[in-house]
């Protein structure tokens, strides 16, 4: 049985992405928060769009960056990425791998 044809290590790969993502939105909104104070402190008082398109830019720079390192986490922690090794190798039998065990 592989880790993706189990159901508990599934469960917690999940858990363990999503507990990155709670993680990760609390950094994002303290770096929104940090930009405006800064940006505040820099150019002083801004109209209410600068604000609102500087918080949502670092806020959604933040977490697409947290969400596509925990999508790599959980990718390799549940099974995925040697799954798709095993169907390269299947489909390119005389595939060379690396002294590091990277194909």
């Amino acid at each position: 049985m592989t880790d993706l044809d189990d159901p508990e290590y599934a469960r917690f790969a999940w858990t363990r992405f999503r507990r990155i993502l709670g993680w990760m939105t609390v950094l994002a909104l303290a770096c929104a928060i940090g930009a405006l104070v800064i940006l505040y402190h820099w150019v002083g008082h801004m109209p209410i769009h600068m604000g609102i398109a500087t918080f949502l830019g670092m806020f959604g720079t933040v977490m697409m960056g947290g969400a596509l390192m925990g999508l790599v986490f959980l990718s390799s922690g549940s099974g995925h990425d040697d799954s798709v090794d095993r169907v390269n190798r299947a489909h390119d039998p005389g595939r060379q791998r690396h002294d590091d065990g990277r194909a």
